[in-house]
């Protein structure tokens, strides 16, 4: 009766070790932050004008510049054509700005960002650092708008060519079973107590 009982304490613990280890976050889901490009416009103030401002320069930037960053070739394109585009897209905004009748100007870079967890129609994203393509309004001291560029979720609000349950195919299937699991996901929590715990000491 004992090596029964010891086969089944062995046995037990076994299988639930097997079921953490198939709990915990893999490459493959952590791959979520390096697979994606936020874009982040920062306004001026908080006045009416400048907040305004800032979705005059979304709805813009989107128009022109949303195919061109959109890419078809992957993550890396994505943020090569942003990289690319950078001083191009500094000097539109400014136009932009000055037409409205404001006097400052913008800054545009990409960069690493750090982002609490966001909620979209179909599938949330976890907290972490991203690659973002930031874009800073005067001051940059106003209230916030981001989205996501890589893959192409932003410019269904530019455009009708986009929906966002199209453009969330470009995720591998890992990703989109992270992203996209509902209720309580274990692993999305996880990763993001990782995150979370990477960030505290300084890593990415």
């Amino acid at each position: 009766m004992k090596i029964i009982k010891d086969l089944f304490t062995t046995l037990t613990v076994i299988a639930l070790s097997l079921a953490v280890i198939a709990l915990l976050p893999t490459d493959s889901d952590a791959a979520i932050y390096d697979d994606t490009l936020r874009l982040h416009i920062l306004a001026n103030s908080d006045t009416e004008e400048d907040q305004r401002l800032k979705l005059i320069i979304r709805d813009k930037l989107l128009e022109k510049y949303g195919e061109e960053l959109k890419a078809t070739g992957g993550i890396d394109e994505a943020k090569n054509n942003a990289a690319l585009l950078l001083d191009q897209m500094k000097e539109d905004i400014d136009v932009w700005i000055a037409e409205e009748g404001f006097s400052y100007t913008s800054a545009v870079t990409v960069t690493e960002e750090w982002y609490d967890t966001r909620e979209y129609d179909s599938f949330t994203l976890p907290k972490g650092y991203y690659s973002s393509l930031r874009v800073l309004l005067g001051n940059a001291e106003g209230k916030n708008w981001w989205c996501v560029m890589y893959p192409p979720l932003c410019l269904s609000l530019a455009t009708e060519q986009a929906p966002e349950d199209d453009a969330v195919i470009d995720y591998t299937k890992e990703e989109l079973s992270l992203i996209k699991g509902g209720g309580y996901n274990v692993k999305f929590r996880l990763l993001e107590i990782v995150s979370d715990a990477l960030s505290r000491f300084g890593n990415k």
